[in-house]
């Protein structure tokens, strides 16, 4: 099974490559400029190259509050890019699993989104990362949409190294504690994206099922709770530690309006694919080792 993968720098991307060095699928990964999501002739060209049996598209702008001043550049990337992808996959008949976020919801609900709760989303970014969902469901058929949230991993820019580096310089450091969420270990995500391709690739049956999905580690934090697991995992690890001071979002104020509550349910998932990321705890635990063990 050949797997093209949009985004190739991003924390999921990186995941995939590294997930797939035990197993049979192919990863082959592009960014740009060669593979421009703004650029639909570089998307013919890597079809016409690769020729791939699945994409997935991991590529997105994800500064949150950046794409308040620059909306034009949000767009581009996750509502027009994905809209340009997800035709070019239904011309060609190759699936698409197509990356998106809890930030399509505004945090209104009290307990956990599932996919049939309405989308508000509160911001540019979420605002973005909505209207690529339409495009793709409008445009592929067979697509599969998974929104995920509080991605991090040892890779690229993430809450987790940010604790880690922050904590090399400073012994306080006040977080959010009125945001609740669901952090998820992007190698985790990985490992679900892997196990449904091929059958999304192979067409097994009536295990095979398209749509719109919520992926994400299983529990619940707020920023500062994530953080203070950081911090335990950390100090158990011989890393840099700092205490954790609750705050309120009105204390730390940032461009961009950010839900309260973007917690998934993601028991459709299990119901349909029988998978179920592991507790974000174990993750924690994973991608501290990890990132104390390479320095």
């Amino acid at each position: 099974m050949k797997i093209l993968v949009v985004g190739k720098a991003g924390q999921v991307a990186q995941s995939l490559i590294a997930a797939t060095k035990p197993c049979g699928a192919e990863i082959i990964a592009f960014g740009r400029p060669k593979l421009d999501l703004a650029n639909a002739e570089t998307i013919g060209a890597v079809f016409e190259e690769v020729v791939p049996d699945l994409i997935v598209n991991a590529a997105a702008y994800t500064d949150v509050d950046k794409a308040v001043s620059d909306p034009d550049a949000a767009f581009l990337i996750n509502a027009a890019g994905p809209q340009r992808l997800s035709e070019e996959c239904a011309r060609r008949s190759v699936p698409l699993i197509h990356l998106s976020t809890d930030y399509v919801f505004d945090g209104s609900k009290t307990g956990f989104y599932n996919e049939e709760d309405p989308v508000a989303p509160l911001g540019i970014y979420g605002l973005s990362k909505l209207t690529g969902e339409r495009h793709v469901a409008a445009a592929c058929p067979h697509h599969v949409i998974l929104r995920t949230s509080w991605v991090y991993s040892s890779y690229g820019r993430n809450f987790v190294k940010t604790m880690l580096r922050l904590a090399e310089s400073r012994s306080e450091l006040s977080i959010v504690d009125d945001q609740r969420g669901n952090p998820t270990y992007a190698a985790h995500l990985a490992d679900a994206i892997l196990a449904i391709a091929g059958r999304l690739v192979e067409g097994d049956g009536g295990a095979v099922h398209w749509g719109t999905y919520h992926v994400a580690g299983i529990g619940e934090a707020t920023w500062c709770e994530l953080a203070r697991e950081v911090f335990r995992q950390s100090a158990e690890g011989g890393g840099p530690t700092a205490t954790v001071r609750a705050i309120a979002t009105a204390d730390y104020p940032t461009p961009a309006e950010r839900p309260s509550n973007s917690r998934l349910d993601c028991s459709k998932f299990e119901a349909d694919y029988g998978l179920r990321l592991p507790d974000w705890r174990v993750g924690v635990t994973a991608c501290v080792r990890d990132l104390i063990a390479s320095t």
